[in-house]
Order: C-alpha cells, then sequence, then structure tokens
C-alpha cells in the first residue's frame, strides 16, 4: 500500500512561531515531523531564513499558504519564495465568502486562479486551492466548489481538499475525495468531534485509515495535520496526538 507523507500546518502553532519560528520547528521534529506547511514566516524576515531553519532541523516545505492579495500583488515574487523555499505546492488558503455570493461570481473567482495558476504552473510549480464548508453552498443548484473545478483547468488548479470542512460541509469526505480523483494533490487532517469542533486526528468522528488509504491511493503529495482551534490545550500536544495516532493506523 502506497504510504501519505505527512506534514503539519504552522498555522496550529502560530502563536509558537511568532515567537520562536525555529524552535517551533525543532519541537516539531522532535515529535516527528518532518515536512511543515507555511502560513507567513513567524518571526522570522524572508524566504530565505525560514528555509534555512527548515534545513536545520531536517525538515522540507511540503507547502506555503499565501493570501489572495500577495497573489494581485506579485505573484512572481510568491513563486521566488517558493523556490527559495524548495517548497512545489503554493496555496491560496481562503477567499472571504461574503465576496461571492452568486454562480458568476464564483466563477470569476475560478478565471482569477486559473490566472495565478497558469503563473505558477509555467515556473514548474503547483497551485492549489484550500476549501472551507462554504464552497458546499449551491448556487443555481450546484455546490460552489464543483462551479470552481468546472471553471477552471485541473492542469493549473488543483486543490488542497481539507477533510474537515468537507465533513462539516455535510458531504462525505472519502467519497468526495474520491469523486475529485487527481485533481487533490494535498489534503488537511484534522478530527471532528461529534459536536463539530476540532480536534486532533483519531479522536474524533472521522475514518482516517479510510481517508489515509485513499489519499495515498490517489497519489496525493502529503497529509497535513492541522487543528485550527486547540480549545485551551498544548497546540504542540494537539499535533503530537495526531502524530501518534496517524502512526497507529500505519501512515508513519
Amino acid at each position: 500500500m502506497a504510504k501519505l507523507p505527512i506534514s503539519v500546518q504552522l498555522y496550529t502553532l502560530r502563536d509558537a512561531v511568532s515567537k520562536d519560528f525555529a524552535g517551533t520547528l525543532k519541537k516539531l521534529s522532535q515529535i516527528g515531523y518532518k515536512a511543515g506547511e507555511l502560513a507567513g514566516y513567524g518571526d522570522l524576515k524572508t524566504a530565505a531564513e525560514t528555509r534555512k531553519a527548515f534545513d536545520a532541523n531536517g525538515m522540507v516545505v511540503s507547502g506555503m499558504h499565501v493570501g489572495l492579495d500577495a497573489f494581485k500583488k506579485d505573484t512572481n515574487a510568491v513563486i521566488a519564495d517558493a523556490k527559495t523555499l524548495g517548497c512545489q505546492n503554493v496555496i491560496l488558503p481562503y477567499i472571504d465568502p461574503n465576496t461571492l455570493g452568486t454562480h458568476a461570481e464564483w466563477r470569476t473567482f475560478a478565471a482569477t486562479c486559473q490566472n495565478f495558476g497558469k503563473l505558477v504552473t509555467d515556473a514548474g510549480l503547483t497551485f492549489a486551492y484550500h476549501n472551507h464548508d462554504f464552497e458546499f453552498r449551491k448556487y443555481e443548484n450546484e455546490y460552489a466548489m464543483d462551479i470552481f473545478l468546472q471553471h477552471s483547468d485541473p492542469k493549473a488548479v488543483k486543490i488542497e481538499l481539507d477533510l474537515y470542512w468537507v465533513s462539516k460541509g455535510g458531504l462525505d469526505p472519502v467519497a468526495y475525495l474520491k469523486q475529485l480523483g487527481n485533481r487533490v494533490v494535498l489534503v488537511h487532517l484534522k478530527d471532528k468531534t461529534a459536536d463539530g469542533k476540532f480536534a486532533p486526528v483519531g479522536t474524533g468522528t472521522l475514518d482516517f485509515k479510510a481517508l489515509t488509504d485513499t489519499a495515498a491511493g490517489l497519489g496525493v503529495r502529503y497529509g497535513v495535520v492541522e487543528q485550527d482551534d486547540c480549545y485551551g490545550k498544548d497546540p504542540f500536544e494537539c499535533v503530537a496526538t495526531s502524530f501518534e495516532n496517524l502512526k497507529k493506523i500505519g501512515v508513519v
């Protein structure tokens, strides 16, 4: 069975990276993580400094989250930073759902991502969009996510599928992952409690054996552990629990 490489989204450790990015990576490497996904540089200033911190801890940058404004300002600068970081996957993590309220607006957004994606792809990298649950609202009887996918080129626009948010949106994440197939290059791994809260992998309601087996079979590049809110618990303990539970089901 193919293995699914595991990374960790540093947004989960956002308070720690804002004070000591390199020290945060050291702790994550001690847990067992060999890759991290960026959501900014924390207390570091540049891509070069950040790459140095990853190298020093024997870790790689599996992906980088880049806001819409940065793409609009200078996509070529984003690409240059990704290359400095040795990062293949450049991800748009969010769009304000209040700006997209119609079928036409989702089509326009897809075209915008298509433009970014072509620049990134032409540079030899991969552009992906990361979903939340609002992409599973319907416009003219179609999910926003499906409008987005249908009106963007699969070669230029890939998906980082957040499995928690797919479930939160009311869909079966295993079935939807299979439906999207090789359009998905990355998946976010976080569990969902019975009352819909974020939880470490293996402590909630999602079937991570089925999810990780499916992702690995599709050739997904990384499963990225994330927990948006740890509800007062130590985020390092949360991501350590996720890592250990992924070990128990044979993923790492």
